[in-house]
């Protein structure tokens, strides 16, 4: 009998049962996660199926998080967000992540309820990048959330799993991103339909925290299920110190076992690997950076679930100063954190101060430009650089197109005011 993989173990716990590949099974809910963005309509929903006096299965289960507009800037967003606060006040949710806090995934690792095998839903569909912890992150239609909320159940197909080997050391200028947008491009948008994907090796053993959510964040791009990776070395210590001494025994029980069997195993050597984009106007529209060197950009926006930790936006300080300590002045250049916690980082150890001198915007923390519902949306015509997860046409305006690029190669174009 060969061994089980990661997402075996977790969709056994969560159903209480043996599991096989490909069945559909209900299963637990350990956090129920709602934004602003779809968060008031969970609420209406069930309201409208179960009467206003029904209570959620268990509050500390349950999950909102202010990130697409904090603080709002539409009267519509501002009253959604005061359905969700009543409604948790009546409920008594704890767990309400108001418009001072940031992006939700980043939000709630940080308040430690995520622990490794946890099943998750969300309204958001990079839900999955919780799975940098070992978490089943998914990300579901309001009424999927709505539905839980009655007894803290959802269901899913038990998806094959693909692994994904790693080694190598990335070269000076060269990072985690341009990685797994290397990956985008050769696997293209339906490359991981519907699989988990566990990630290993000597590079992903060696990655911080904030590499491994950002590789984690664009499997969505893909179409894959779910991105896994164990917490191990100064991650699992993070995590255990957020989430506590239950994280431990979890790495061990949930872990896939050494013989067990994948639909396809991939292998990646880093050690060559250069610059990469993803150009307008699809994920997996890859080209090295190199290729499309020169093209003039109008804004560059680094941050959002992929880019926007601790470390991010230490690389991109990095170039800056590197590169003089301006940006170019045809070029505007918006830095928003994912966190408070990230935003008081930078604050403490002086980035921002650095960044305000060099002409850039540095925004409170929030999801920001990946879509034109935020500040800073492009008009026709304009061709931005971002690090975000997608660069569909119009996602950020009209008329617009959008380079995805790692924080380092963005700040080196806001800097000279084209592609670098």
């Amino acid at each position: 009998m060969m061994g089980k993989t990661a997402i075996v173990k977790i969709m056994e716990r969560a159903a209480g049962r043996p599991v096989q590949i490909g069945e559909r099974v209900w299963c637990k809910v350990d956090l129920a996660s709602a934004r602003d963005f779809g968060g008031a309509n969970c609420v209406l929903q069930f309201e409208k199926e179960m009467g206003v006096e029904a209570r959620v299965w268990d509050p500390d289960k349950v999950a909102y998080t202010f990130d697409l507009q904090a603080p709002s800037h539409s009267e519509k967003v501002s009253n959604n967000q005061k359905i969700i606060r009543k409604f948790a006040k009546r409920q008594g949710i704890r767990h309400l992540f108001d418009i001072n806090h940031g992006i939700g995934q980043h939000v709630m690792l940080e308040a430690g309820l995520i622990k490794p095998g946890d099943v998750v839903l969300g309204t958001d569909s990079h839900m999955n990048l919780l799975g940098a912890v070992g978490a089943f992150a998914t990300g579901v239609g309001n009424s999927d959330v709505a539905a839980a909320y009655i007894n803290g159940t959802s269901w899913f197909r038990i998806p094959e799993t693909m692994k994904i080997l790693v080694t190598g050391k990335f070269q000076r200028g060269v990072c985690m991103r341009d990685l797994l947008t290397k990956m985008v491009g050769g696997l293209g948008a339906g490359g991981m339909d519907y699989l988990a994907v566990e990630f290993v090796g000597e590079t992903i053993h060696n990655a911080s925290l904030a590499e491994r959510i950002t590789l984690c964040s664009m499997v969505t791009e893909m179409s894959g299920k779910v991105p896994l990776i164990m917490p191990d070395g100064p991650v699992l210590d993070w995590l255990v110190e957020r989430a506590g001494d239950e994280v431990l025994e979890r790495v061990k029980s949930l872990s896939a076992d050494p013989d067990a069997e994948y639909c396809k195993v991939l292998e990646y050597d880093v050690s060559d690997l250069e610059p990469m984009a993803s150009c307008p106007d699809a994920p997996d529209h890859v080209k090295p950076v190199a290729q499309v060197a020169g093209i003039l950009v109008d804004q560059v926006h680094i941050g959002s679930c992929s880019n926007g930790r601790y470390e991010d936006i230490k690389a991109a300080h990095a170039v800056l100063m590197a590169g003089g300590g301006k940006v170019s002045p045809t070029c505007r250049t918006i830095i928003t954190p994912s966190t408070t916690e990230v935003q008081m980082q930078c604050v403490k150890e002086g980035l921002v101060f650095d960044f305000l001198a060099a002409g850039v915007v540095f925004t409170n923390p929030t999801c920001a430009l990946c879509t034109a519902e935020h500040y800073g949306a492009l008009p026709a015509g304009d061709v931005g650089v971002a690090t975000n997860n997608r660069n569909f046409i119009g996602k950020v305006g009209k008329g617009s197109h959008t380079y995805l690029l790692s924080p380092m190669a963005a700040m080196a174009t806001a800097i000279r005011g084209c592609i670098t």
